[in-house]
């Protein structure tokens, strides 16, 4: 009888793999393989690692990216980037970003004590919380002021000029119209369907947020019915920073659409100066004269500056 205990290894080794033994495994050849091996890739293929090879560069010449990066990496919490706050250390030695819960501590003092009390900056950066998540924002509020001087110039700032200012993006370009469509919103609905020359200063305010932080010329018109109530407000044309075409047939065409009896012109001057010009005057008088041989009155002209106003009816420039 065979002793279990013994065992003939050169048997046993025939049962292990061939990796296992350390031999070469044999591969097995079959018609189709062989005809792979000998004739290669296909031409398409060839093709594609030719071009492949044309578009690499060569391997001793130093590349770099097409287009730079337009970001700018920054250390939020250095001084120079986090509005000087840097990092608060504890009692126990851990330490926090200093603007932790100032999010928090700024929308309450803004719903407890409203906004009179609270700068310029705060309010700005009230709106940017919806725009930038998670970051101290009162840098980008103070350069955002400092670009366009006070609130009105930020709210009504192009796209363009907006993006220029490191850290904004276009969330904030949008969180910025959505103030200002509401400002207008606003301003529109003490005007309109309303007697306008008894409430002169509702209109001026009016004219005041919608033009004059505009970085271009815009010519607009209030048309009034028989009781001088404003039954339309509407842009007429957009132009460069220091002229804005106007042609009165389509002027009076318009009004002649809406069945307006009168009207009031408005147009903003980007430079601040809301000084007449010569072009101006004489814009205003073709329309009147237009308007007036259809028994449409011009009850003023108002140009809108960055700080005041001009009337031409106060100026003598529009007469009865």
């Amino acid at each position: 009888m065979t002793n279990p205990r013994s065992f003939d290894l050169t048997r046993l080794t025939d049962w292990l793999p061939d990796r296992v033994r350390g031999r070469r495994p044999e591969i097995p050849t079959y018609p189709e393989a062989s005809t792979c091996r000998t004739s290669g890739f296909n031409e398409a293929a060839q093709r594609g690692l030719a071009d492949l090879e044309a578009r690499l560069p060569p391997r001793d010449v130093p590349t770099q990216p097409v287009h730079s990066p337009s970001w700018r990496q920054t250390d939020r919490l250095s001084p120079s980037e986090s509005a000087g706050g840097g990092l608060v250390r504890h009692s126990d030695g851990s330490t926090r970003p200093h603007y932790w819960g100032h999010r928090e501590r700024l929308r309450i003092r803004f719903l407890s004590g409203g906004h009179k009390s609270m700068p310029e900056y705060e309010l700005l950066e009230l709106m940017l919380f919806n725009a930038i998540p998670r970051i101290d924002v009162k840098p980008l509020a103070k350069r955002l002021l400092a670009a366009f001087g006070d609130l009105n110039g930020v709210v009504a700032a192009s796209e363009r000029n907006l993006l220029r200012v490191d850290g904004a993006t276009d969330k904030v370009y949008l969180q910025l119209r959505i103030a200002e469509a509401f400002a207008h919103r606003m301003g529109q609905a003490k005007i309109l369907n309303k007697e306008v020359l008894s409430s002169w200063t509702d209109v001026v305010g009016y004219c005041r947020t919608t033009m004059a932080h505009r970085d271009t010329e815009q010519f607009r018109i209030l048309f009034l019915d028989r009781k001088n109530r404003v039954i339309a407000d509407e842009e007429q044309g957009e132009g460069t920073i220091d002229h804005v075409p106007v042609y009165p047939r389509e002027v009076t065409r318009r009004a002649l659409e809406l069945n307006a009896s009168a009207l009031i012109l408005v147009h903003n001057h980007p430079s601040g100066d809301p000084t007449p010009s010569n072009a101006d005057i004489e814009m205003t008088r073709k329309i009147v004269a237009a308007c007036a041989a259809l028994e449409i009155v011009i009850h003023d002209h108002m140009i809108i500056g960055k700080d005041q106003e001009v009337s031409f009816r106060t100026l003598g420039l529009i007469e009865d």
